[in-house]
């Protein structure tokens, strides 16, 4: 891959010579940091491309990770990783794994990071939408995937996700063939793309199937099971013979609350996750789960980059769900109204142009 921007051309742009530039490139120990950083941040403006990052024996990928547990099996980011990581090594590739912060962000941009450290192109996964790297992404140079958020607009960043739209319709549709028409969904927080793509395809379905829209069932919390014993009993009261889960820790959260309640699971009330986890089996009830598959998704990651860096831009890929039907859910058991009281985390006052769209 040829250098449209030269060494000389950015010891110019810098004032100093062309060796200090390489030097600066290359890492060089006998540099100043402050003017390797300079130098660094210099040549990604101008958009300089290392040729050595394309040679055999420097192809390096990493992995950076955030707000996402990835060491056990049973966590969700491990068979990504290890999907990632398998399919890298079959083209010979290096994937280094590195677990980050906001902090970090702000302390080394995200290109600079990227040409320093001789990485040809980056996974992303765990990021939310405040993270200072998300808005570095709009102009990046680098192939950069990303799980579960998107960038508009770039031709050199896209999204890997599962598509939620499909998978929420599987589980409304199995829930309304038995017989449940009040159906709550309790989700992950706002400051999540996946979250609030996961609310739209929720109300989208439900609009589709002709059922009522009530903002009190429609519910954002956060993606840990701690979230649902603040949301359940509004849920409960306004009637909800049914909850989907953002994923299926909320939907372990959700059990267990309702048993708290002294309410059956899945005869008073059926609950649907979202992951199917290694946990989903075991629970109890076992649990009704949309699943995805972590390890495709870690190997469709791979697969992205690999178009973007021979230059096949992308925008996004999803892979498809599908539903995995157990014993946390049956046939609807009505139940009346007690006291409807609107969440403050419902998505009427969390995300009102989300809730005011036409379905």
């Amino acid at each position: 891959m040829a250098n449209r921007v030269t060494l000389k051309e950015i010891a110019e742009r810098m004032g100093t010579s062309t060796s200090t530039v390489s030097k600066a490139l290359n890492n060089a120990s006998d540099i100043s940091t402050d003017l390797k950083n300079s130098i660094i941040e210099t040549a990604v403006k101008m958009g300089y491309k290392n040729r050595n990052a394309f040679k055999e024996d420097k192809r390096k990928l990493i992995l950076f990770i955030e707000n996402m547990e990835y060491k056990k099996p049973s966590d969700f980011g491990y068979d990504i990783i290890l999907g990632f990581k398998t399919q890298a090594a079959k083209e010979n590739y290096t994937v280094d794994i590195l677990p980050i912060t906001p902090d970090f962000q702000k302390e080394n941009h995200y290109d600079s990071y990227m040409m320093q450290n001789g990485y040809n192109a980056s996974f992303g996964v765990g990021f939310s939408l405040e993270d200072p790297w998300m808005e570095e992404f709009k102009t990046s140079t680098f192939p950069t995937a990303l799980l579960d958020n998107i960038i508009q607009g770039t031709p050199n960043v896209c999204n890997i996700s599962t598509d939620s739209d499909e998978g929420i319709e599987l589980a409304i549709e199995h829930l309304i063939k038995l017989g449940h028409e009040k159906i709550g969904f309790l989700n992950g927080s706002t400051n999540s793309y996946i979250s609030n793509r996961r609310m739209s395809a929720f109300l989208k379905s439900m609009s589709k199937n002709h059922l009522p829209i009530d903002p009190a069932l429609a519910i954002y919390g956060y993606f840990i099971a701690e979230a649902a014993p603040y949301h359940v009993p509004n849920l409960i009261s306004a009637g909800a013979t049914a909850i989907v889960c953002g994923n299926d820790l909320i939907a372990k959260g959700v059990i267990d609350c309702l048993k708290d309640m002294n309410l059956k699971v899945p005869e008073d009330v059926s609950v649907i996750g979202f992951d199917d986890l290694p946990m989903a089996s075991t629970l109890n009830p076992p649990l009704t789960t949309i699943k995805q598959d972590r390890v495709a998704l870690g190997v469709n990651g791979y697969f992205v980059l690999y178009a973007m860096l021979n230059n096949v831009s992308q925008s996004k890929s999803l892979l498809r769900p599908s539903l995995i039907v157990r014993e946390s859910t049956a046939v609807c058991k009505m139940r009346i109204v007690t006291e409807k009281i609107v969440d403050k985390d419902s998505v009427m006052y969390q995300n009102p142009e989300l809730f005011n769209q036409r379905f």
